[in-house]
């Protein structure tokens, strides 16, 4: 899937390549061998100012530029999985579709499905059927709903037809 017009810009094109190289084995070992080699000069400069200088700066810059990469990575992720969990709330016919787009509700809009989910887990206690689940729409009505038609277990019976454990 490309971006709106067909293709990728420029940007998106480098930040993709930079995510992908900055996070290889390959690029750990260079920052490993420049810290070395940075290390390994200190007596040739006399650990000067200027040496120390060097490698201050040089981590500062690029910890400055990865800031931005690693923000934009993780906002490019984050969407992929909202829209993935999306499709799924939107698949299952029992899921409650208040759920798509929950990420630009309010703090307080949070906490407020929060204690529904509460509920919910509360509910889902009382189910002696492991596999039972519940749309936060519907919690409270199919809990009754499945207590009402939910056939109770027969208790086990011996070989002579008594009833076990008594």
């Amino acid at each position: 899937m490309e971006p709106t017009g067909g293709k990728k810009n420029f940007f998106e094109k480098f930040s993709n390549a930079a995510t992908k190289f900055t996070g290889s084995s390959t690029a750990f070992v260079i920052a490993l061998l420049t810290v070395i080699i940075w290390a390994v000069t200190g007596p040739l400069f006399h650990y000067s100012e200027t040496w120390q200088l060097v490698i201050n700066t040089g981590t500062t810059i690029i910890t400055f530029l990865m800031v931005f990469l690693i923000q934009k990575a993780q906002n490019k992720d984050g969407k992929a999985i909202q829209l993935k969990l999306n499709e799924l709330i939107a698949a299952h016919e029992r899921a409650s579709n208040r759920m798509v787009d929950i990420e630009d509700l309010t703090e307080k809009e949070l906490d407020q499905l929060h204690k529904f989910y509460v509920t919910l887990s509360e509910l889902a206690k009382q189910e002696t059927d492991i596999h039972c689940s519940h749309s936060i729409d519907a919690a409270e009505e199919v809990n009754e709903y499945k207590s009402r038609h939910t056939r109770k277990p027969k208790p086990n019976k011996d070989q002579h037809g008594n009833i076990a454990g008594k």
